[in-house]
């Protein structure tokens, strides 16, 4: 079994036991400079799946569907684009603007969490339906779901209902995307094979990362959320900066 694979995956479900997402932003850091997104993002899809369905059971009893069920339905919509890019597009410029869109949302947060004025927000239809398309397509791309996560920090209270909520969200599209990505040929049994092996690493990181939450304060927890939302917009515009001008 490939060493780095492993490591990647230990690092990236340590974060995600910790924070309720950001593992594709670390398991992609670590190895886009050896594997394309076409290899990456089916491997991470299903590494993860499991993932989602133990956070969102564990905190089932600050779960809300108002806030995860129209948001899913958005990101399933837009993940129909985003697979068909990850196959047959040019995705770097994509990735620049969002990379751009996600760190300003970041650096917005933290703005907000430096004043004190808590993270609960008056939720927006129009807000939902953009940031919930522009994550689907995110995620379609490269199953990566800072935009949701971004989104889910300002409409809830405390960090349990921001990863129960946020891993519901995941867990539908992931379901989807599943199916998609088989359908459009992405998913091979390969991919399946290399994911399964990976599966007790995640379980060693999640439980890891889950662990060291329950350790730490609220307010530790939602400035690693901000910081990592800004790093994953930087790490976008940066990576794909560097293979487009490089």
């Amino acid at each position: 079994m490939d060493i780095w694979m492993v490591f990647a995956v230990l690092c990236a479900y340590f974060v995600k036991g910790m924070c309720g997402f950001a593992n594709t932003l670390v398991f992609s850091t670590i190895l886009s400079f050896r594997e394309s997104n076409l290899n990456i993002s089916p491997v991470e899809l299903l590494t993860g799946y499991p993932s989602n369905i133990l956070i969102a059971f564990r905190e089932r009893k600050s779960l809300s569907l108002r806030i995860c069920l129209p948001l899913s339905a958005m990101v399933v919509a837009g993940s129909v684009p985003g697979a068909f890019l990850l196959k047959n597009g040019d995705v770097g410029w994509i990735k620049i603007l969002f990379g751009f869109a996600v760190a300003g949302i970041g650096a917005e947060l933290y703005v907000r969490e430096q004043k004190g004025t808590g993270k609960k927000g008056k939720s927006s239809p129009v807000a939902l339906g953009i940031l919930g398309l522009l994550s689907g397509l995110l995620c379609g791309l490269f199953g990566i779901g800072a935009l949701l996560a971004a989104y889910v920090g300002r409409t809830t209270q405390d960090n349990s209902a921001f990863r129960g909520n946020l891993c519901i969200v995941f867990l539908v599209e992931n379901t989807f995307r599943v199916f998609l990505y088989a359908k459009l040929g992405i998913l091979t049994w390969e991919i399946c094979k290399t994911s399964l092996c990976l599966m007790p690493f995640m379980l060693a990181g999640l439980g890891a990362g889950i662990f060291f939450t329950g350790k730490c304060s609220e307010q530790f927890v939602r400035r690693a959320v901000v910081w990592l939302l800004m790093a994953s917009g930087v790490f976008l515009v940066w990576s794909n900066m560097s293979v487009l001008f490089w």
